[in-house]
């Protein structure tokens, strides 16, 4: 189809959406101007076009250009002219030779333009992330229901969920006596009985109804009245076969109608909640069997044929039909586990995006040369390794001397250290930031929390003592005359290391130069942390750590365009901990074994949980906890209490009296997961340990076992646990690597929980998973590096589609310049 054609199409649709809307209707409509000026220009720009078509293009643009400040009436009488503009240009466009296939490019149309849609809708769906028909025909059914067979009333079951084919009876519209609530009452009947069916607060029902209709439902069956010899159905699905006296076709047959809601395999979407509203599922799905019908034959599709061939994918439009609408033959298994040929399709493309855009942050970061020149003999590093008291471990040694080759290399180092709590992650980032420092280059360690920064902060300071590198701590909450001269140091380079949160690179912090930049527990790509050094111009070395256990595959996903190494070894003479699960009934157990532990002189964390929709009640429980363990359980020691709330000196306080041995028992929020290093504290207590991540738990659990002595973790939760909450914390109970635990983490709840909805991660693709998926992501890799190595900027015509999907994907998320 003609570029020209299609654009007519694109912006007819919307017309005549706000010509049938009517004077109040059209008022409703969302930048219907911006919208069409948008597509006029895009076709402007796109070729030379005959005089009498450019003159009509421009009279269109005319017509939107003030078209959002004009009133209802003007706004028909635009949107009329502008319909009869359409059609001229409609006759003026040559078709092409041969048949006309539609081609829909998804992402050009507003989802308010489709049918059974409309403003308000739209808005409700804009919440749920879906403004384009693109945007919705990857909103993916959660769960799929057979709902192919039809059951006769008579072989109904009262509590199951049937499909019946009916004739109606009688309609009428009541009012309670009560509550003076309007409900809807309708008789049906076949051959072998009767059902009655109710609907509540939908008056408008009443019209619908006639005697005589044909109708398809499917509801939950109820016994009338408590007499189980009536059934009823409550506010069921609904679907009208054939008026009350249908037109036989020629034949004699009766029109088979393509239902929506049963006689099929139906999808079940997610409902699109918000305070105003709530989209239910039955609603997208009508809006879903619009969008499939319209679109799926003619919908573009991004992936080049020679790669669909070779890894034997159906098309996008097949992909989509399949996955919404599958066929009455499908495996309803398949369908709900997400391994259907149409899903096994999406999730590739969902990969191969990914990973395509992976390789351009990649290439574009070889591309960079080195500044930097670093003295890899400078003595600073070996005086530290001199002054510790230990040695390194050979993995410790194995990851340092990769990161020596990044320093020595010809490009900037973009490198990951991934290492189980407790492995000596710190101490090899601080031996690379030396290096920087012994070259004449000062270093940044960023941490995620104020909490995590200040321990990082007095861990480098006990290093450093006897090396005279100065070390300063810049967070928030410090201001004057203290953070003025801390901003001073690092500008004229006396400070050396400077350790704070990310806010060191965004609030008018400026370094004299800056050469390394250590990101700490941070599951973003590190590219992004380099761009916004890049902006304020630094070009420094950046290693990222983690203690977050992830598989090797899922790291090459999730921190695809960073180098990997793995400390995959821990010191000698760690003692494993002793992990424990407890109830609400074995409580007082529990606090005896922490008085014992308190006993011999040893300290204990008790954490609570701090969750972010109740954050307010979480804090008040932590609060409230360190006063009753003070003073109804351990009333002979000193219980301390550590939030994220409190101010910076009051944390630093409390902190360095637990240090010291001056409060026993210190209770925290989560705030603690990382970086606390007390050699003397032997117990995490875990309370509403079954609201914790597996991850977090291990995190947790890594506070401790850090001395001589063993430790111990006490994991306490409710009586009543859900099954997939005793999998997880018997899982944790089970097993101390924290790779095992990772696996079953993300086996038990899916990437997208194990990650955290605030983080980058799997939770960004729309259909993969990267555990149920691992093999189609292995293919997807594959393809993209071929890609990638015949054509770097998908310049090919045959990659056109591709390219220009990839951008609307991660162009904006992750800078995709070299491509744009």
């Amino acid at each position: 189809m003609d570029r020209l054609q299609e654009i007519i199409q694109v912006i007819a649709r919307p017309l005549e959406f706000a010509a049938r809307s009517g004077p109040a209707g059209v008022m409703a409509i969302k930048d219907l101007g911006g919208f069409v000026s948008k597509q006029v220009t895009g076709a402007l720009g796109q070729a030379v076009h005959a005089p009498a078509v450019e003159a009509d293009l421009l009279h269109l643009l005319q017509l939107f250009s003030d078209y959002e400040k004009l009133d209802p009436v003007l706004r028909l009488q635009r949107i009329a002219e502008a319909r009869a503009l359409l059609n001229r240009l409609h006759g003026t466009v040559e078709p092409r030779p041969g048949p006309s296939v539609p081609v829909y490019r998804l992402w050009e149309y507003p989802i308010q333009y489709v049918r059974g849609v409309g403003p308000k809708k739209a808005e409700v769906l804009a919440r749920a992330g879906i403004r384009t028909v693109e945007d919705a025909v990857w909103s993916l059914p959660w769960r799929y229901e057979d709902r192919t067979q039809v059951r006769s009333i008579g072989s109904l079951v009262p509590g199951q969920s049937a499909v019946v084919a009916a004739e109606v009876q009688a309609a009428a519209l009541k009012v309670t006596a009560h509550q003076r609530k309007k409900l809807v009452e309708v008789t049906v009947s076949d051959r072998t009985g009767d059902l009655h069916l109710i609907w509540f607060n939908q008056a408008y029902l009443a019209e619908t109804f006639q005697t005589g209709q044909r109708l398809m439902l499917y509801g939950l069956v109820k016994p009338r009245n408590g007499k189980w010899t009536q059934l009823q159905m409550e506010n069921p699905v609904f679907e009208i076969l054939d008026a009350p006296h249908p037109s036989p076709l020629p034949g004699g047959e009766r029109e088979i109608l393509d239902l929506t809601h049963m006689g099929r395999i139906v999808p079940i979407y997610h409902g699109r909640e918000t305070k105003q509203r709530l989209m239910v599922s039955d609603r997208m799905r009508a809006v879903m069997k619009v969008l499939v019908d319209q679109y799926a034959d003619g919908a573009v599709d991004p992936l080049p044929a020679e790669i669909r061939r070779r890894r034997r994918l159906v098309t996008f439009g097949e992909a989509i039909r399949g996955a919404h609408f599958p066929a009455p033959i499908a495996n309803l298994e398949e369908l709900n586990s997400g391994r259907t040929p149409a899903h096994r399709r999406l999730a590739f493309e969902d990969f191969l995006l990914l990973e395509l855009a992976l390789g351009q942050k990649r290439e574009e970061v070889t591309k960079e040369s080195r500044i930097l020149k670093y003295d890899l003999e400078s003595p600073l590093p070996q005086r530290l390794l001199n002054v510790l008291p230990f040695r390194l471990t050979a993995a410790q040694a194995r990851v340092l001397e990769q990161i020596h080759r990044d320093l020595a290399g010809p490009h900037p180092m973009n490198r990951l250290i991934q290492g189980d709590v407790g492995c000596g992650k710190t101490v090899v980032a601080l031996l690379a930031m030396l290096a920087a420092v012994g070259s004449g280059y000062q270093a940044a360690l960023m941490a995620p929390t104020e909490i995590l920064a200040e321990q990082h902060y007095l861990t480098l300071q006990h290093y450093l003592e006897s090396l005279a590198v100065s070390v300063i701590l810049l967070v928030g909450g410090r201001g004057g005359k203290k953070r003025a001269e801390t901003l001073a140091a690092i500008a004229d380079g006396g400070a050396k290391i400077v350790v704070g949160t990310h806010a060191l690179i965004q609030q008018g912090v400026r370094f004299r130069q800056l050469g390394l930049a250590v990101i700490d527990e941070q599951h973003k790509f590190g590219v992004l942390q380099r761009a916004t050094l890049k902006e304020k111009g630094y070009t420094p070395d950046v290693l990222v750590m983690t203690a977050t256990p992830i598989p090797r595959t899922l790291a090459l996903t999730v921190y695809g365009d960073l180098d990997l190494s793995v400390i995959d070894a821990m010191p000698p003479g760690r003692t494993p901990i002793r992990t424990l699960l407890f109830t609400e009934g074995h409580r007082a157990l529990a606090y005896r074994l922490v008085e014992e532990e308190l006993a011999l002189g040893r300290q204990a964390y008790t954490v609570y949980p701090l969750v972010e929709d109740s954050e307010k009640v979480d804090l008040q429980a932590a609060i409230t906890g360190a006063a009753r363990l003070q003073r109804e359980v351990f009333p002979r020691r000193t219980v301390g209490l550590i939030h994220g709330r409190m101010k910076t000196g009051e944390k630093e306080r409390v902190m360095a009296a637990f240090k010291g041995g001056d409060i026993q028992v210190l209770v925290a929020t989560s705030v603690i997961e990382v970086g606390i290093d007390v050699a003397n504290a032997t117990v995490m207590l875990v309370e509403h340990a079954d609201r914790f991540g597996l991850a977090q738990l291990h995190q947790l659990r890594g506070r401790v076992g850090r001395g001589p002595h063993q430790s111990y973790c006490f994991l306490m939760s409710p009586s009543r646990l859900s099954e997939e909450g005793r999998q997880r914390l018997e899982a944790l109970v089970k097993s101390h690597d924290g790779f095992v635990i990772a696996e079953e983490d993300m086996r038990i709840r899916g990437p997208g929980e194990f990650f955290g909805t605030r983080q980058w991660g799997p939770a960004d693709l729309r259909v993969a998973n990267l555990i149920r998926d691992a093999k189609i992501l292995e293919e997807a890799r594959e393809e993209a590096a071929l890609v990638l190595q015949r054509d770097p900027a998908l310049a090919r015509a045959d990659h056109g589609e591709l390219r220009a999907a990839l951008l609307r994907r991660w162009g904006q998320k992750l800078d995709l310049a070299s491509i744009s």
